[in-house]
């Protein structure tokens, strides 16, 4: 197996929800073996989810609003990370909860992914952002 140097994807987000990237990603995708990404930032994640129906987007953002709510809902009062805003500690706490890598098979040049999977770059704050991904292929010689 060889291993080109990983490169890296920016993107830009405008606030909290699940940005498609697939498309982004199989840009330079050629032959086979096991792309990795991750994501540089600790207040946002990288998922694997349905792209056929947008309101699974929109539910995941909502549950996850839900389970962590901001600083400033009562039941965060615990939180003492807020001087950054309060998005910031509940943008820390999901992106824990969730992946910041993915290992994704290529056959082909083609991602192995399912018939409705994509892939998405989750943003935990409430600011729009730049986002960075690092992309390491290994190829399968």
């Amino acid at each position: 197996m060889s291993a080109p140097g990983p490169r890296e994807i920016t993107v830009s987000t405008r606030g909290v929800g699940l940005y498609e990237i697939t498309d982004h990603v199989r840009q330079s995708l050629s032959g086979s073996g096991l792309l990795t990404l991750f994501i540089k930032h600790t207040s946002a994640s990288l998922l694997i989810q349905e792209n056929a129906d947008p309101e699974v987007q929109t539910d995941l953002a909502n549950f996850f609003a839900r389970l962590v709510p901001s600083a400033d809902h009562p039941a965060m009062s615990y939180l003492t990370h807020t001087y950054e805003g309060p998005d910031d500690m509940p943008a820390h706490i999901k992106a824990a909860l969730l992946p910041t890598h993915l290992s994704i098979p290529v056959v082909d040049g083609q991602l192995a992914l399912g018939t409705w999977q994509g892939i998405y770059l989750f943003e935990h704050r409430t600011r729009p952002h730049q986002r960075s991904i690092a992309v390491s292929f290994l190829r399968n010689v």
